[in-house]
This record gives structure tokens, C-alpha cells and sequence, in this order.
């Protein structure tokens, strides 16, 4: 069942938007060599809770942490470990969300972690451009496959390869809620969407295969053949003008990438 928002329930959901894209920020900007990523866990749980909020992860169906950080052919879930050190050229893939008043916030990102290789960069630089098609594909009228086609299109021009075993996903009171929302699909096919729904629009993309396995710790989701993977990933409410950003700090811009 979907649960559409009113207007002012989005404008509610967009503090808690706001608080995870800051919190995602803030970490991302503490990325660097020789961090843990349990040091960024235990930063973004206490910049959450001192800002007004609840780290929507932390316990959600078992999961110890406020963030889930994937390094290089780690695709999601990532649990943060003091023995998980950043080294020069990897990538880190950082989800997180907060709960504000009762609001669900969910975002992800991919850091360079100091100078990375082309190809990766390359990784990096197509996932993001997946997530701003399939949110520019997200307007009311449209269907689900708009959005899958408009990511699974630029993904497949590259060579790389979409993720299927984990989608997007509808969000508000709860974390996942309906519908479903795949990175890959066909144009004009599958549900309508409308104003009121909350969706949040996650790319996985990898340099090879799009096939899976789970780790040992029954969580973290690595590509198949161990090439690096990227996830970003944005809370999008459908509105009568199209589609708007929940999870995002107004007036910030993303800075072009040192390396870039």
C-alpha cells in the first residue's frame, strides 16, 4: 500500500531530509586516509542526536550502526568497524539516514577516499549522473520504468552494470515503505507515479558484473566478481511541479571533486 503525503507532511519530512543530508556531509567531509569508519559511525550518531534527531538505521531489523559504509566492491550495507581503515584510492559508499519528528530522512553518497584511480573516478562520476536522470524521470505521470530506464540507460552506455537484488524504495513514517523502486526497467511501463508519493531513488552501479553475493556477517552486499561499486541515493517527493529534492540542504552545492 502507498501512502501519499500531503504537502505539509512533505514539508515535515523535509527536516528530517535536511538532517541527513547534513549529517552525509559532515561525514563525508571527515573522509580521509587513516580514518575508521567506525570513527565516521560514531561522529554521524552524535551529530544526529545533537541536532534533534534519531539515527534511522541503528537497529532497524538488527543493524548495529547509524551509517552503512561500503568500501570499494562492497555495494551496500557495509557495517562500520574500528578494523576497516581508509587508504588512498578507495571509495566509500555512506548511507545514512534521521528521523525527525517522526519523519523518515534516507541518503547516500560515494567519497574518494584522498586521490582515485580513472576508472573509478569514472564509477563515481556516472552513478551520480544515474541518480540526477532517474530524478529528473521522476515527474507525476511518469511511471516507475521511467525512472529505472532514465538510470539503466546511462549505466549501460558506460558498460557498467545495475544492481537488481536492491532497489529504491517509497519512504515516510517507516524507512521502506511502497513502491518499489528499481534502477533498471522499461519506459512507460509499470506504476504511475502521482503527487504525494515519497520515493527514494538509489543507483547501485558497478565497473563489472551487476551480480551480488552477502558476506559472512549476513549485511554487507559485495559485487560478484570484486570490482568497485557506487550507490548514491536521494529522498525525491512527486509533486503537481515535478519532482523535489527531501533529502538536501538548501543553498549547498556540491564541490568539484579535487581529482576530478
Amino acid at each position: 500500500m502507498i501512502n501519499l503525503k500531503t504537502p505539509e507532511e512533505i514539508e515535515q519530512m523535509k527536516r528530517a531530509g535536511r538532517l541527513s543530508a547534513a549529517v552525509l556531509r559532515e561525514v563525508g567531509a571527515r573522509v580521509a586516509p587513516g580514518v575508521t569508519t567506525l570513527e565516521l559511525d560514531r561522529f554521524a550518531e552524535a551529530f544526529i542526536r545533537s541536532h534533534g534527531g534519531i539515527p534511522t538505521f541503528k537497529g532497524y531489523g538488527g543493524f548495529p550502526a547509524s551509517l552503512c559504509t561500503s568500501v570499494n566492491d562492497e555495494i551496500v550495507h557495509g557495517i562500520p568497524s574500528d578494523e576497516v581503515v581508509l587508504k588512498e584510492g578507495d571509495i566509500l559508499s555512506v548511507d545514512t539516514g534521521a528521523t525527525v519528528d517522526g519523519w523518515a530522512g534516507d541518503n547516500a553518497w560515494t567519497f574518494a577516499v584522498g586521490k582515485i584511480a580513472p576508472e573509478a573516478r569514472r564509477l563515481l562520476d556516472v552513478t551520480e549522473a544515474c541518480l540526477w536522470a532517474a530524478v529528473e524521470a521522476a515527474q507525476p505521470g511518469n511511471r516507475l520504468g521511467d525512472v529505472g530506464h532514465a538510470c539503466q540507460a546511462i549505466a549501460k552506455r558506460a558498460g557498467m552494470g545495475v544492481v537488481r537484488e536492491y532497489v529504491g524504495h517509497g519512504i515516510g513514517h517507516d524507512m521502506h515503505e511502497d513502491p518499489l523502486v528499481p534502477n533498471y526497467g522499461h519506459a512507460h511501463w509499470g506504476l504511475k507515479l502521482e503527487p504525494g508519493m515519497v520515493i527514494a531513488i538509489e543507483p547501485m552501479i558497478t565497473l563489472g558484473t551487476r551480480k551480488t553475493r552477502v558476506g559472512d556477517n549476513g549485511w554487507t552486499v559485495y559485487t560478484r566478481d570484486g570490482l568497485a561499486a557506487a550507490h548514491f541515493e536521494k529522498t525525491v517527493a512527486i509533486t503537481e511541479d515535478g519532482p523535489v529534492l527531501v533529502s538536501v540542504e538548501p543553498d549547498h552545492r556540491r564541490p568539484v571533486p579535487d581529482d576530478a
